[in-house]
């Protein structure tokens, strides 16, 4: 078998499963790999080796555990781990040590996986730069907030990672880091334990190297375990392309990765595939997404703006003074406009289309100084609480990778895995169909 390390979590799962290979071997092939890399990288803030190596021993002794048997895991450091020190990338939490799980990583953990350790996360899953670099080329950054978890995964040191998503934290650092990210429905995997940003749009989720290890990682942190059997299509999928009110702010890259989506998207629909300009309700609700968060903001973090306000860093506590700025009364009208946009796209995807097709990210990822990213072009589906998914289809002009997310219709996790899958098969480079 080849490099234990390079195998995607579901080919690992399935030779776990089968006892072709042991929890340990796999355990310190990652390791290993961690070892050679990590000082370039820097995806993890915390290792627990010593009970990662007792836990893959005990899988190798007993009975199959579940879905994620044997498989070694990276947590953002943004979920409570019992067992590890939770920071949530803010000083203020130095060597905290909550009592118990994030409901996910608990779920996980019965499922068999093994949590290797947690993965660095920008200051409050807000916009500092972390510390992280893309694996493809440390110069340029590999997103945020979830860091580590996008660059860990795409390095080979684990093949899954969880993530979260309030803006664009998923989607966009699997377009940089050229793996794949799945931010389900809103709701699909509880966020006890996992530090909140903004209750309305906090969304778990996770990444992996193929269509099929995100839908193991998410069926696992969700307990709905049929999402890890994803059928094939067998009908034409209505699809479109939505280049989004903030298709100005593209870059070339981006651009012609939704021309190449587009070839594939043919593939499957058996015809072609138009373009969706959304109602004009949504010509501003980029903002709206941002103020709500920023809103929610200012109140999640009342306790550490009031008791440590130097342990602050500048950028988080103007965005927090920006949040604090904005009236009940706004935040109330914007909430107002999300349920109208709600009923609005639940509309378009009853009468117009199964399948929507947008940018992950304006162009490939920046020079790490100049921050992680803008996530513009999640905001939208993000408030909307949309199922998506990041599938890496081109690179661009410093041959970093450059992803399209694919979006489903409320709750439709189910048709979106299987449509993503069928979507990478149709890719015509056969690389980008390992993806599948």
């Amino acid at each position: 078998m080849k490099d234990l390390e390079s195998l995607t979590a579901s080919q690992a799962a399935n030779a776990l499963a089968k006892r072709e290979i042991k929890a340990t071997d796999l355990l310190l092939a990652c390791l290993d790999r961690i070892g050679q890399r990590e000082s370039t990288v820097k995806a993890w803030v915390s290792l627990g080796k010593e009970n990662a190596l007792a836990r893959a021993r005990e899988l190798d002794k007993g009975a199959i555990k579940g879905l994620l048997h044997g498989l070694p895991i990276g947590v953002k450091d943004l979920f409570d781990t019992f067992d590890l020190p939770t920071s949530y990338g803010s000083p203020i939490y130095n060597n905290h040590y909550p009592a118990t799980d994030a409901v996910s990583v608990a779920l996980m953990r019965q499922a068999g996986g093994i949590i290797l350790g947690k993965t660095v996360t920008t200051e409050f899953a807000t916009f500092k730069v972390p510390v992280t670099t893309n694996p493809h080329d440390p110069k340029y950054t590999p997103g945020g907030s979830s860091s580590g978890s996008a660059a860990a995964v795409a390095d080979f040191m684990v093949p899954l990672a969880t993530g979260s998503q309030t803006a664009g934290s998923i989607i966009r650092p699997a377009s940089f880091c050229g793996v794949i990210g799945y931010k389900p429905s809103y709701g699909k995997i509880s966020t006890g334990g996992v530090k909140s940003l903004s209750p309305i749009q906090d969304t778990l989720g996770c990444f992996g190297r193929s269509v099929g290890d995100v839908a193991l990682g998410v069926a696992a942190m969700s307990g709905d375990h049929s999402l890890a059997n994803i059928t094939d299509l067998h009908n034409k999928p209505r699809i479109a392309i939505c280049k989004t009110p903030d298709w100005g702010l593209t870059q070339k890259e981006t651009r012609a990765a939704l021309a190449i989506a587009r070839y594939a998207a043919e593939v499957i629909a058996k015809g072609a595939v138009g373009d969706l300009k959304l109602p004009t309700l949504f010509d501003d609700f980029s903002q709206t997404q941002a103020r709500i968060m920023g809103a929610e903001l200012s109140r999640t973090l009342t306790f550490e703006r009031m008791r440590f306000p130097k342990k602050l860093s500048p950028q988080i506590t103007k965005q927090l003074n920006e949040g604090a700025a904005i009236s009940y009364e706004q935040y109330t009208k914007d909430l107002l406009l999300n349920q109208e946009a709600h009923a609005a796209i639940e509309l378009i995807f009853s009468k117009d289309v199964d399948l929507i097709i947008a940018p992950s990210a304006a162009g490939e990822a920046l020079i790490a100084k100049e921050g992680t990213g803008n996530p513009i072009f999640c905001r939208i589906w993000t408030l909307l609480g949309l199922p998506c998914i990041n599938l890496n289809i081109t690179s661009g002009p410093t041959g970093l990778p450059v992803g399209v997310q694919l979006i489903a219709g409320p709750g439709k996790d189910h048709f979106l895995l299987s449509a993503a899958r069928a979507f990478a098969r149709s890719l015509s480079d056969p690389v980008m169909r390992d993806q599948a």
